[in-house]
C-alpha cells in the first residue's frame, strides 16, 4: 500500500510525523511518502520525502496559495492513503475524498481551543472564529474514513462525530533520548526548556525565576512571537540563560544529559489544561526530573509518578523555589528523573502507541 503524509507547516523531520509515524509504517514495509514545505526531494530514514517551496508570506497566503501546490503534489504521488496533520489541509483532504482515496486526519491540537489563545488574533475575534472553525471541523471530520489525535482529550471530543477516531498519543521513542551516564547531572545542575518559545508557554515565568536561583537554564527552541517580545524577555534574568537556538534531536539527548530538571510551565490557557505536551515525556525520557504546571492531569502524570514537582506557571517566586530544591537536592532529583524513565518504560512509549496505528492502517487496507 502507497501511503502519502502531508503537512504545510512542519518541518520534513518532524518528531510526530516522520520520526514516530511514518518511520513505524516504513518498518511495517509501507511505501511511505511525505510532503512538506521548504525542503529539497530526497530519501530520509527510508521515507520518500517531496519538499515544496512556500515563497508566500502570511498565514492566509500560505492556506490560500500554497496549499493549492500540496494538493498538486498530492495527486502526482497517486497514493492509495492520505494521512494529513494540519487543520488549514482539511479542504484538501476533502477533495482527496472526491478523488475516491482514504484520507486520514491526525489531529494535534484541539484548535478551537488553541485560537481562543492566539495572540495575532484581535481578541474579540477569537471566540466568534473558534466557534466558526469548531463548527467547521465537526462537520468536516465526518468525511473522512479515520481520524487520529495526540491525546485522550482530544479523542473524546471526536469519537462522537467519526467513530473510526483513534487516540495515538505522541510518546517518546524509548531509544532516543535516554542515557545510561548521569554522573553530568550533578556536576552541571542545570535546568532545561526546549521547545517553541512563546509567553503562553511559560517564557517570562521561566526567565524571571532564574534571577532567584544559583544555576542557570538551557534554553533551546525558537521564539514563536515578534522580535519586539524577545527584546522584552531578555530584559530580565537573562544573563542567567544560555541559548541554544533551535536543536536537532541529538543536541536534545546532550543537553538533557547535562540538566537536572526539565521545565514546562505552561499558562493555563484553554488549550494547554488537558494538553499532553511532548517536552514533559521526553524529559522523562531521558531521566531528567520535570518541574511542570500544576494541572490536574499533569499532576496524576509528574506526581502520581514520582518523577517531579507542579508548581503554578504564574508565580516565578514559586517556580523558582522548586529550581532551588532540585539544586539542592540533587540525589532526590535524580531518584524523580529515574522514576519517570520508569513510567515511560513501563507505559508511556511510542513503541506501544505504534501498534494502535499499524492496526488503523490494516483495518483500512
Amino acid at each position: 500500500m502507497k501511503i502519502c503524509h502531508i503537512t504545510s507547516v512542519h518541518r520534513y523531520n518532524d518528531t510526530r510525523i516522520t520520526l514516530k509515524e511514518c518511520r513505524s509504517l516504513v518498518e511495517d514495509n509501507y511505501e511511505v511518502h511525505l510532503i512538506a514545505p521548504n525542503t529539497k526531494e530526497t530519501e530520509f530514514n527510508g521515507i520518500n520525502v517531496h519538499g515544496i517551496t512556500n515563497p508566500y508570506k502570511g498565514r492566509i497566503n500560505r492556506v490560500k496559495k500554497f496549499s493549492k501546490e500540496v494538493y498538486l503534489k498530492a495527486l502526482e504521488i497517486d497514493a492509495d492513503v492520505y494521512h494529513f496533520h494540519d487543520p488549514e489541509l482539511i479542504p484538501i483532504g476533502l477533495k482527496l475524498k472526491k478523488q475516491k482515496k482514504v484520507v486520514i486526519y491526525d489531529i494535534h491540537e484541539d484548535v478551537p481551543k488553541q485560537i481562543l489563545s492566539k495572540t495575532w488574533i484581535k481578541k474579540p475575534l477569537r471566540k466568534f472564529i473558534s466557534v466558526l472553525f469548531k463548527k467547521y471541523e465537526n462537520k468536516s471530520v465526518r468525511k473522512f474514513n479515520a481520524l487520529i489525535t495526540a491525546t485522550p482529550n482530544i479523542n473524546e471530543r471526536f469519537i462522537k462525530l467519526n467513530s473510526k477516531s483513534i487516540n495515538v498519543n505522541n510518546y517518546p521513542i524509548l531509544s532516543e533520548l535516554h542515557t545510561l551516564n548521569s554522573n553530568k547531572k550533578i556536576n552541571e545542575p542545570y535546568v532545561t526548556y526546549i521547545g517553541a518559545i512563546s509567553k503562553n508557554r511559560g517564557i517570562e515565568t521561566m526567565v524571571s525565576a532564574m534571577d532567584l536561583v544559583t544555576n542557570k537554564l538551557y534554553l533551546g527552541g525558537k521564539f514563536a512571537s515578534l522580535k519586539e517580545y524577545e527584546n522584552v524577555v531578555k530584559k530580565s534574568g537573562w544573563r542567567k540563560v544560555i541559548y541554544l537556538n533551535q536543536l536537532e534531536r541529538n543536541e536534545v539527548k546532550d543537553v538533557l544529559n547535562k540538566s537536572i530538571a526539565g521545565l514546562v510551565l505552561f499558562y493555563p490557557e484553554p488549550n494547554h489544561i488537558n494538553a499532553q505536551p511532548n517536552k514533559m515525556f521526553e524529559y522523562m525520557s531521558a531521566g531528567v526530573c520535570v518541574i511542570g504546571s500544576d494541572f490536574p492531569l499533569w499532576r496524576e502524570i509528574i506526581e502520581g509518578n514520582e518523577c517531579g514537582i507542579c508548581v503554578n506557571p504564574l508565580n516565578n517566586e514559586e517556580v523558582a523555589k522548586a529550581i532551588q530544591w532540585v539544586i539542592d537536592n540533587p540525589a532526590e532529583a535524580i531518584r524523580m528523573g529515574e522514576n519517570g524513565r520508569k513510567a515511560i518504560e513501563s507505559k508511556y512509549n511510542w513503541e506501544y502507541e505504534s501498534q494502535k496505528l499499524l492496526r488503523l492502517y490494516k483495518e483500512l487496507s
